[in-house]
């Protein structure tokens, strides 16, 4: 480890955290749904969408009525996707004449980009169209990162309501946050990606000679305008197969670090807008010093364990830290940097192979998805899952003082407790599950590149990827089959939309329960304690769950490596 890659992490935090309560304060207007600057601009075209589809966007909606028209719409939008996929060799916009996906990748991927998991198991300038790209896919990049924002703001009002029977409208939910905050920051950080080289263009290749004189074929397309949204949505579906190692999507070192800062941005605006909203900003900030803490020591693992490299090639005379897999580029530091980013967020953009990490290091990455991704989390979907875990730490929490617990202003009981307890669930058993299936049957074991515990691992990863919504694979599993396109479009589904309906079940149970006053027996939920609790909370759930899996997987990996064996 050196100086200047701490010095790159602390900037990157740093900056950050200056960041929080500016996108915080927009964040919150949105929610109140209050005017903003872009009004005057965007309004009509806010409200021209709202005359044509004949929505009244301030008719509130019961959580059930809007767990309803989020699944309609979510469902809808994957039938188009699927339909755009299986037709891409006759529709226009297809200057490279590319095929059809067939059905089951088709599946896949349609399902994968509107549960914003934008897992890829095809190559994409090899498989995609320009319009497949444009309108199957970015359509979902903007409105899946929408509702994830929207879904978190039905929660904040559950919190922060009292004896109300609503939790907000879904449809202005939605079209605000689109309109006023993703289109926006995308027109400027595409012009950004630009001005550094990365492509926009409607041609499918362009032609080139190399220094050395040999000609080569280069695919290009409308790649910034995806990019921005790929980020700032925690999509993470590149317009490339190398996605963001390819120097056209991530061409330079400043295009690296702003990409890993756009994929926090807004995780850490929400912990702001939340406390806002409850009217007490310190909930906000001692949420995010839980999740930093959590990300601070993944960061430190995986530097370390990649800059101390493989003892197996330090024996053979070969000195310095791990650069398999790496773009010289950006190196050990940047490099281990976005693969915590990444798996903490939801997003699954990748600068570096996972697969090349050492045991250790490609094990934190893993961890920070089995743990729900709550470590900053996917736009919307961090938070709310973060605070589901806030509501089992309130319940452990009154255990110990004996009393109801309470969580800003709301008592928190049976109820909310089991739908907790059935959200949070899902992600074991499906993880688990699936990853059991799969290392038995003969459809699953044709998959992984490696035989063993790294093998072992390449499975675990893509199910936990898949349920977590994050999209990263370890690159050494193929996964264009019938069986694993299969079930991963299934664990995806269940990962992103069976968390969501209970969520919105405990917005509404707490939406209509009264506020109740602090008083000297109320456990404290601001301090240094609770951040304490909420950690501890978090690991030991990841922990008891999933180290099983680990220690067959990249522990064991780990352990032979150290005894000088390779997978």
């Amino acid at each position: 480890m050196t100086l200047q890659g701490w010095f790159l992490i602390l900037a990157f935090i740093g900056l950050l955290l200056a960041l929080t309560k500016p996108v915080g304060l927009w964040l919150h207007a949105l929610y109140e749904g209050r005017r903003t600057p872009l009004h005057r601009v965007l309004g009509p075209v806010e409200r021209g969408f709202y005359r044509l589809s004949g929505i009244d966007p301030a008719a509130e909606q019961g959580w059930r009525r809007y767990a309803l028209h989020m699944l309609l719409f979510n469902v809808v939008l994957m039938a188009f996707t699927y339909a755009v996929l299986r037709l891409q060799g006759v529709l226009p916009g297809n200057p490279q004449r590319l095929a059809g996906l067939s059905p089951h990748l088709a599946f896949n991927t349609a399902i994968s980009f509107a549960t914003n998991t934008n897992w890829q198991s095809y190559g994409g300038e090899s498989t995609m169209s320009n319009l497949s790209q444009m309108l199957g896919l970015a359509i979902h990049n903007f409105l899946s990162a929408a509702t994830g924002i929207a879904l978190a703001f039905a929660l904040f009002r559950g919190f922060a309501r009292a004896e109300a029977k609503t939790v907000g409208n879904f449809w202005a939910d939605v079209t605000r946050v689109t309109l006023y905050l993703l289109l926006p920051l995308c027109i400027v950080y595409t012009l950004f990606l630009i001005a550094s080289g990365v492509p926009q263009t409607l041609a499918a290749t362009i032609e080139v000679d190399t220094l050395e004189g040999i000609r080569q074929v280069l695919a290009t397309g409308p790649v910034a305008s995806q990019e921005a949204i790929k980020m700032l949505g925690t999509n993470g579906g590149g317009f490339f197969n190398a996605n963001s190692a390819h120097p056209f999507e991530n061409p330079t070192a400043l295009t690296n670090f702003v990409q890993m800062l756009s994929i926090f941005v807004v995780g850490f605006g929400l912990t702001w807008c939340f406390g806002r909203a409850v009217g007490n900003t310190r909930q906000g900030w001692a949420i995010l010093s839980a999740m930093v803490i959590l990300f601070l020591a993944g960061v430190t693992v995986t530097y370390w364990q990649e800059a101390a490299g493989n003892p197996v090639l330090h024996h053979l005379g070969v000195a310095g830290g791990n650069m398999e897999g790496k773009e010289v580029r950006f190196g050990i530091a940047a490099s281990s940097l976005f693969a915590v980013v990444t798996t903490a967020a939801s997003c699954g953009a990748v600068n570096a192979m996972h697969d090349s990490f050492t045991a250790l290091g490609g094990m934190i990455p893993l961890f920070n998805m089995q743990l729900g991704e709550v470590v900053i989390g996917g736009v919307g979907a961090g938070i709310y899952g973060f605070l589901l875990f806030a509501i089992l730490a309130v319940f452990v929490a009154g255990l110990m003082v004996g009393r109801t617990p309470e969580y800003v202003g709301k008592k928190i009981e049976a109820r909310e407790v089991k739908l907790a307890v059935l959200a949070i669930a899902v992600l074991p058993l499906m993880i688990l599950g699936l990853t059991a299936l799969s290392s038995v049957a003969a459809q699953g074991l044709a998959g992984p590149l490696n035989k063993g515990p790294h093998g072992f691992s390449e499975i675990l990863y893509a199910f936990t990827s898949a349920v977590g919504n994050n999209g990263s694979a370890f690159a050494g599993l193929t996964a264009s089959t019938p069986w694993y396109d299969g079930l991963l479009g299934v664990a995806m589904w269940a990962g992103r939309f069976f968390v969501i309906v209970p969520m919105l079940a405990i917005a509404g149970s707490l939406a209509a329960k009264k506020h109740t006053p602090e008083s000297a027996g109320s456990f404290p939920t601001t301090g240094g304690l609770w951040v304490g609790l909420l950690v501890g909370i978090i690991l030991i759930l990841g922990g008891l769950t999933f180290l099983p899996s680990l220690a067959l997987g990249p522990i064991a990996d780990h352990l032979a490596m150290i005894r000088g064996q390779l997978s």
